[in-house]
């Protein structure tokens, strides 16, 4: 009974404790280095995704399915690194690096449902390119309004679950050691890593539905780049392959650097996880989102454009 006792004291005791973000180095130099990197990413980050937004918004020849999903994953993209760069900032700039357990398990939420937005995002785009460059024809029928609508609030919907079941079972587990995170942020495996209660059903619902959330969207995704491959070889002209190719390059981009700083993670058992691979964590959660106005607007004629027309009416305004 005591024992009991001291174990339901422990939990609770773990939920109302702070952790301590200690980020990638504790010397000051490097602290300072480390700081405006990613002060000047964080202005990136939200420019370049503030720009992509309004263009799209204010330009209704991008009133398109494929613009339609590339607006929402850089409102996605911007909530994300708004969720945990400020508070690197403030950790990196203050002595006091405590993070409440409360806010560790927001950020966590806010991490991990947006992560599978992004993902679900990505595989409904890929959908929208195969049947754009497969079926022509069909593709006002097959991407009407209302189709495109009920895809992204699926994926919203499927992302909210996922990050509040694995929120939800985080408050399960009993943090009574080390509450140091050697990490820039809240994030699943590093608390995981910590805790000194069972986490053998986090671990399992953490493999089950993360197949089911990135594994199967990933394979719809392999296939339709496959059939899309195929689709634009049997394109006979060599401007027609580019066009065609060129509609869909971006997206690969995105994918195959998503994917491949997300794999990096975890794709290994938690047992092998360290903190070296916080390198591969900033990545896909500050990198990638960095990286993707620049990768979708770089070859893109319509971007070009409606960013040139959106920066002209500022302009315009300004002189007026």
């Amino acid at each position: 009974m005591l024992q009991r006792v001291g174990e339901m004291e422990g939990g609770n005791q773990s939920k109302s404790s702070e952790f301590l973000l200690l980020g990638m180095s504790e010397s000051p130099q490097q602290q300072r280095i480390l700081f405006w990197m990613f002060l000047c990413m964080y202005l990136v980050t939200v420019v370049g995704n503030a720009l992509i937004i309004l263009a799209i918004s204010s330009d209704s020849r991008l009133h398109t399915p494929m613009y339609f999903f590339l607006d929402n994953l850089s409102f996605s993209d911007l909530f994300f690194v708004t969720n945990t760069i400020p508070k690197m900032l403030v950790n990196l700039q203050s002595q006091n690096k405590a993070i409440t357990y409360a806010g560790c398990l927001t950020q966590l939420y806010f991490l991990v449902s947006l992560v599978a937005l992004d993902n679900l995002i990505l595989a409904v785009m890929a959908y929208d390119r195969y049947v754009a460059i497969c079926h022509p024809l069909h593709y006002v029928t097959a991407m009407s309004p209302g189709l495109c609508i009920l895809l992204l609030s699926l994926g919203w919907e499927f992302s909210v679950l996922y990050g509040l079941l694995h929120t939800l079972l985080m408050t399960r587990v009993t943090f009574c050691g080390s509450r140091k995170i050697h990490y820039l942020f809240c994030e699943m495996y590093v608390l995981l890593r910590l805790a000194c209660s069972n986490i053998h059903i986090n671990h399992t619902v953490l493999v089950a539905t993360g197949c089911f959330i990135f594994l199967i969207p990933l394979g719809f995704m392999i296939t339709s780049c496959a059939r899309i491959v195929r689709a634009i070889l049997r394109i006979p002209s060599a401007t027609g392959k580019y066009k065609a190719f060129s509609t869909c390059a971006s997206h690969l981009a995105v994918v195959s650097l998503f994917y491949g700083t997300l794999g990096m993670v975890y794709l290994q058992p938690l047992q092998t996880y360290s903190m070296k691979d916080s390198v591969a964590t900033v990545m896909y959660a500050v990198v990638t989102p960095m990286m993707n106005p620049f990768i979708y607007s770089l070859r893109n004629k319509d971007m070009h454009g409606a960013l040139g027309r959106l920066l002209q009416g500022k302009a315009f305004w300004k002189l007026t």
